[in-house]
């Protein structure tokens, strides 16, 4: 899915390759609206199914979301990385009475997934299924359950979207390039952690900032209920950066490419999808804060969560985690993250 525009130069090529890069964003936007269903066919129908509550939210100038920063005083009470439930011993087991169960019954699992974060969880028109490092997670949950990692059905959310959703069980789960934070730990639970990413900026490649230090004073775009939003609105500089709040992060990549924000900030994994859509953007600045990726969960399933966490030490034993890390993230391949619990 790349605009193949990485080998043209002049500003005349540069609006060509950006409109081809506007296009496939718009093609990933539209992704956004539609939901998809695995049924018991080894193949994922597609349901069309306009999802208006995340296409109708107009972007906020200088907003201040509701979601937190991970402080000090946070970290001093919890570590996020290490609070979740260990699973039991052996491979994932479907246990008689347990949610598990109750997902087996219905015959599919109902996951909460984005639909246009290239690479980690997005909507591939061409064939009509979603794809990415998050997806197979899921798919792995899926396979533990099922014996078939096609049982899916995919709810294409919001960042604003994940926390509801799963508190009011929209979904079971929810696998979204979501950190672990000990706010969030307040009313969600997470699996262990299984991809860590960290906060930098993307601007153009004719942009001479060299990250949020250097943006005093300009508008800088992220999600809205994103940690990132939550970073961007305390940064300490003077003037203060002007946040924009957008339901997705391509819609961050049109206005950038646009000229109306002067840069997007989040998690690098999210910024190298972005980056590889338009080849005249750029990755700068420093590491500015750790995102420990967490798959979420209801706090009313516990036995859930130990599950999850069984599939996720069977991907890291038995190299799907790698395989998984190598074809989207790319190579060479990491360890993954060891695995730490609060029991």
């Amino acid at each position: 899915m790349k605009t193949g525009a990485g080998h043209v130069s002049g500003r005349g090529k540069r609006s060509a390759a950006v409109g081809a890069a506007a296009i496939l964003t718009a093609s990933v936007l539209l992704a956004g609206a539609v939901g998809c269903t695995a049924t018991a066919t080894p193949h994922a129908t597609v349901a069309a199914a306009r999802n208006t509550a995340a296409r109708g939210a107009a972007p906020l100038t200088g907003s201040r979301p509701n979601s937190a920063v991970v402080t000090a005083a946070d970290t001093a009470t919890c570590d996020p990385t290490a609070a979740s439930l260990r699973p039991p011993p052996g491979p994932p087991r479907v246990t008689p009475g347990s949610f598990m169960a109750k997902i087996l019954a219905r015959g599919y699992l109902i996951a909460g997934v984005s639909a246009s974060t290239y690479n980690f969880g997005y909507f591939n028109p061409i064939d009509g299924q979603y794809e990415g490092f998050d997806v197979d997670m899921i798919r792995a949950v899926a396979k533990a359950i099922f014996g078939n990692p096609d049982k899916v059905e995919y709810k294409a959310i919001t960042d604003d979207q994940r926390k509801p959703d799963i508190i009011n069980g929209t979904v079971d789960i929810v696998a979204h390039t979501m950190t672990i934070s000990c706010d969030r730990l307040k009313s969600l639970d997470f699996s262990s952690v299984y991809y860590e990413a960290n906060t930098r900026v993307l601007v153009l490649k004719n942009s001479t900032a060299t990250g949020l230090a250097s943006l005093g004073g300009q508008k800088v775009c992220a999600t809205a209920g994103s940690n990132s939003a939550g970073i961007i609105s305390n940064y300490p500089v003077t003037p203060r950066l002007v946040l924009v709040a957008t339901p997705q992060f391509t819609d961050c990549l049109v206005l950038l490419q646009q000229g109306q924000v002067a840069a997007i900030s989040t998690d690098d994994a999210i910024l190298a999808g972005l980056k590889a859509q338009d080849p005249f953007t750029k990755v700068v600045g420093p590491l500015l804060a750790p995102q420990p990726y967490g798959l979420a969960i209801s706090k009313q399933h516990p036995d859930f969560v130990r599950f999850v966490n069984a599939v996720l030490a069977q991907e890291r034993a038995d190299s799907g985690w790698t395989h998984s890390y190598a074809r989207w993230v790319g190579t060479p391949v990491p360890a993954p993250p060891a695995a730490k619990y609060a029991d």
